[in-house]
């Protein structure tokens, strides 16, 4: 009982900082809740082969919601980018889709694999900053904005991320603030997480090794701890990302995912 109330706890954790993180960053959290759902299925002892892929679907699961108050919060500020995200309400929830399709032949190290070095990079560029990052002073048109909306879609499902962190890396680049760009991230979360949540539990429909009330690669009792405390606080985090200075907030991002690369790293050793 104590190892398991623990689990409870560290769930719950995950939960809060989920949410905190879907209306700071736009992530949807989901950088937080994998790692942390990984450590929680070793310890259930989760198959290996499942485990990574079970962590990335019920963190979409809660994204979801998350994503959806986290985009309600910031539009309702004015701070959301709607002209790139009508241009990608087609190629993102293609390359989510793809990834869940993908998800189903990746092994879980792979995953882990691509997780850190995603992170790492990303990190690198906004705790580095200044002009030299930057490739033009505005968005790009198509077709490179759709291919840059599937890869994003692809790459956020694959991970079980809330699509925040290419989609700042994109528009950073372009000129965009981070709080523009943290404002839409959580936009292009609800635009992704909705398809890979059907497309996961589809790829993982019946695999072998997965846990009791799972549905596909998604928990259902995970899930439902995460999903309440994630929505609720999410509103906090959106407060928290209209009241830092610019500078903050991007040293901030970048530490975090700096630090979650090297969590998946450490794994893979």
């Amino acid at each position: 009982m104590p190892e398991l109330l623990q689990l409870g706890l560290a769930i719950a954790a995950a939960g809060v900082m989920s949410g905190l993180l879907a209306g700071l960053f736009g992530i949807g959290g989901g950088a937080v809740m994998v790692p942390v759902l990984y450590q929680t299925f070793i310890y259930l002892g989760i198959d290996e082969a499942v485990r990574m892929h079970l962590a990335v679907g019920s963190s979409i699961a809660v994204i979801v919601p998350t994503s959806i108050r986290s985009f309600t919060a910031h539009r309702a500020r004015g701070a959301v980018d709607m002209d790139l995200l009508r241009s990608w309400v087609i190629a993102v929830p293609l390359g989510a889709i793809a990834a869940a399709l993908a998800a189903s032949v990746i092994s879980g190290g792979a995953l882990r694999g691509i997780f850190a070095v995603v992170a790492a990079i990303f990190g690198l560029r906004l705790l580095l900053g200044g002009t030299a990052w930057r490739l033009g002073n505005d968005l790009p048109g198509n077709p490179a904005r759709t291919i840059v909306g599937g890869s994003v879609g692809f790459i956020s499902a694959l991970l079980g991320i809330g699509g925040g962190i290419p989609t700042n890396a994109f528009m950073t680049l372009f000129g965009r603030s981070i709080r523009q760009a943290v404002a839409t991230s959580s936009g292009v979360g609800v635009l992704m997480s909705v398809p890979a949540l059907f497309g996961l539990a589809w790829a993982g429909w019946g695999a072998a090794g997965l846990p009791d009330y799972s549905v596909g690669f998604i928990s259902l009792p995970v899930v439902a701890i995460l999903i309440p405390i994630s929505v609720a606080v999410a509103p906090l985090g959106v407060r928290l990302a209209h009241r830092l200075p610019h500078r903050a907030l991007e040293i901030a991002f970048g530490a975090f995912q700096i630090v979650v690369a090297a969590r998946f790293a450490v794994s893979l050793l």
